[in-house]
């Protein structure tokens, strides 16, 4: 499990793997610094699912709601962008945390079969790291060389076949699984086609399952949101992407002003109509666009741009009708 930072003047509640259990609280209703209120009055029950890039934004949000809004129950699950979109979709969580855009196809369609309506809320950006194991040095990588790397015809097996100066080492690749929107993207950037991809590799919907198996092997590549690259810093080797430009390292600066390319992009919750009706679910969606700076910083992900969070009110204001 992760650890998320301090919200600044309050500690966060304990950290669960998939949700936030209520805690107690006195009756009174107050406000905190952010100019949000504390109802200890509201309650209810909110469910989230989706993006595991988003679900350490997501659960720092639900776990400092909940500790100014103790009657609400709010549970954080982490199954994917696709497999939330799924729950979504049916009716079974109110908020989809997505990595990515819904796909205007599959997904939603199947949410207008159910008659889920929806808003679609950014809340914050994030960079896809490229990492490798802390003894593999490879400082820089151009998208050709990911390309030729991890495209579905790939018949690269040692990097000295990307280039003479990487190292003489056997490759040994660690990646988002299928219904990861970090899947999704990276394949779309990097090797031009979503969902093509080389299939030996090792695919899993948990980064913390990329990050034990990329620091555990030699060879070891991967990549995933670039919050858990901070998170492991001291485990993982960051490298640096040239798109054509020179090489660029993600960082808060990079990922936000978009010089980090091609893998810069935002983060999302999708909040279905029927969830931001009810006082409980404007009450959460409102405290996270009101906090997403310190949401962010506490869960080591990039916040929004003053213009992002601006379109964010604007989407969530049309939703409620206003």
């Amino acid at each position: 499990m992760r650890t998320i930072r301090l919200i600044s003047g309050v500690a966060l509640t304990a950290t669960l793997a998939f949700g936030v259990v209520a805690c107690g609280g006195d009756s009174s209703t107050s406000s905190d610094s952010s100019g949000s209120s504390a109802d200890a009055n509201l309650s209810g029950a909110i469910k989230l699912d989706g993006s595991s890039t988003v679900f350490p934004f997501a659960q720092a949000a639900a776990e400092e709601f909940q500790s100014k809004n103790p009657n609400v129950n709010i549970s954080v699950g982490e199954s994917g962008t696709g497999g939330g979109f799924e729950k979504f979709c049916a009716g079974e969580t109110d908020i989809s945390n997505a990595s990515r855009p819904i796909d205007a196809e599959k997904e939603a369609p199947a949410c207008e079969s159910k008659g889920i309506k929806y808003s679609e809320v950014p809340v914050a950006n994030d960079g896809i790291a490229i990492v490798t194991n802390k003894d593999l040095k490879i400082d820089c990588m151009t998208t050709e060389q990911l390309k030729k790397l991890w495209n579905a015809k790939s018949k690269v097996d040692n990097y000295k076949q990307l280039d003479p100066q990487f190292p003489d080492q056997k490759v040994a690749l660690f990646g988002a699984g299928t219904d990861s929107g970090t899947f999704d993207f990276f394949t779309e950037e990097i090797n031009g086609e979503s969902g093509d991809t080389r299939k030996d590799y090792s695919p899993t919907e948990d980064d913390n399952v990329t990050v034990q198996g990329v620091s555990g092997d030699k060879g070891g590549l991967g990549y995933f949101g670039f919050s858990y690259y901070e998170d492991n810093v001291d485990k993982l080797n960051l490298v640096q992407v040239d798109a054509g430009s020179g090489c660029v390292a993600p960082s808060k600066e990079t990922i936000q002003d978009g010089t980090y390319k091609p893998l810069s992009r935002p983060l999302f919750m999708y909040a279905s109509t029927e969830a931001i009706a009810r006082p409980e679910g404007k009450a959460f969606v409102d405290y996270v666009l009101a906090n997403e700076t310190t949401i962010a910083d506490a869960s080591k992900i990039v916040p929004l741009t003053a213009e992002q969070l601006s379109k964010a009110k604007s989407e969530l204001t049309k939703a409620e009708g206003k």
